[in-house]
């Protein structure tokens, strides 16, 4: 189906419309969005996407936006945080209607590096660590994996680091490791590497836990953020491809642009997606 922002004004008025928050003209037309399908993956948001407001501010976007899944950075949940800190963050986050689903990105140079990234899960409480270690680790991240039964997704950066920049370079250091390890996909990196992430969904679906999802304007090195269905991916194929091969992870928006003053451009990007969504049928 080729659908386009055209189709999704359509559909939902505005992204704000369709993320959840009040019209933005008085006179506006009422519009009846329509039922959007109960899929297996939940709509989220990445801690990074808030690197550069208060904890408050990034819950309070979560609420107004209608998103309660949250993967929380470190920068508003620090690694050394005591048991007692991280439940008053809990608490608090509960108090927005939001859940975590995971930690992360969490970097990893060394064993003590790994302990701590599993030791900081487990106090939190989450099932997934989203993480980057250094490649040499990976087997004592096997250990760990199992010791804790936790997944790790392995987050690809795209052209900017030689840690796992695309798909395939993060499969060549997992392939033959514990299926508990696998990948936070994302997919804006992999359009800047100038490949398709559609392709990495229906070959490593298996393994994907998480996705960090963006779009960009260029499929280049110098592709920058911008707000979703404002760029070059293919976000109803996406998601329909991802409906075809039953996945059951997160997706999580991890947006880039505007950081200092990102509700804007969240609420248009939440809003498109569903928009997208209710398109698909």
């Amino acid at each position: 189906m080729n659908f386009n922002r055209l189709d999704f004004i359509k559909l939902t008025g505005t992204g704000a419309l369709a993320a959840g928050m009040p019209a933005l003209a008085s006179g506006a037309m009422a519009v009846t969005s329509p039922e959007i399908k109960a899929d297996a993956f939940r709509l989220a948001i990445a801690g990074y996407t808030f690197a550069q407001v208060t904890l408050d501010q990034a819950l309070a976007t979560m609420k107004r936006t209608g998103i309660g899944q949250f993967a929380v950075k470190d920068m508003h949940l620090p690694l050394n945080s005591t048991q007692e800190a991280i439940n008053a963050f809990l608490a608090k986050a509960d108090t927005f209607g939001v859940k975590l689903y995971g930690v992360g990105v969490i970097y990893m140079k060394t064993e003590a590096a790994v302990d701590q990234a599993f030791a900081y899960a487990k106090m939190v409480g989450v099932p997934l660590i989203v993480g980057a270690p250094d490649v040499n680790l990976l087997p004592y991240v096997e250990k760990k994996v199992k010791e804790y039964d936790m997944r790790l997704g392995i987050h690809n950066h795209g052209p900017d680091q030689k840690l796992y920049p695309g798909p395939d370079d993060v499969w060549e250091a997992i392939k033959n490791l514990d299926k508990r390890i696998g990948y936070c996909l994302d997919i804006g990196h992999t359009t800047r590497l100038g490949l398709d992430p559609i392709v990495a969904v229906k070959k490593y679906h298996e393994r994907i836990f998480d996705f960090h999802v963006w779009d960009t304007d260029k499929p280049v090195k110098a592709g920058g953020c911008v707000e979703a269905g404002r760029g070059i991916i293919d976000f109803p194929k996406f998601f329909k491809t991802l409906r075809d091969v039953k996945y059951q992870g997160t997706v999580s928006l991890e947006y880039t642009k505007d950081m200092a003053d990102p509700l804007g451009g969240i609420a248009e990007s939440i809003g498109y997606f569903r928009g997208v969504l209710a398109g698909l049928g």
